[in-house]
């Protein structure tokens, strides 16, 4: 499945969610990655995560897409991060 997730994170957390997030996904914009994930891959990021966040405070939008072929991708400027697969 494909996914995209977007996040809101304290400052003094962001680096630590960061870490996390490039061990499953790819990096595309400062707070969003994006990449292809199995549901067990999913949860374990969700378990890491919530593990590091403040739930009272912080925020992640996670965006679960079945068919990627539905999403038209589009980069206005630079390319951020090391994307390895382009929709």
């Amino acid at each position: 499945m494909h996914v995209i997730i977007a996040y809101d994170i304290g400052i003094e957390r962001l680096h630590k969610v960061y870490l996390v997030m490039k061990q499953y996904l790819n990096w595309i914009q400062n707070s969003a990655f994006e990449g292809d994930l199995s549901m067990g891959q999913l949860e374990e990021l969700k378990v890491k995560v919530m593990g590091i966040i403040d739930k009272e405070r912080d925020s992640i939008v996670v965006f679960l897409v079945s068919n990627p072929e539905w999403i038209d991708r589009r980069v206005w400027g630079r390319e951020r991060g090391d994307v390895k697969s382009i929709i």
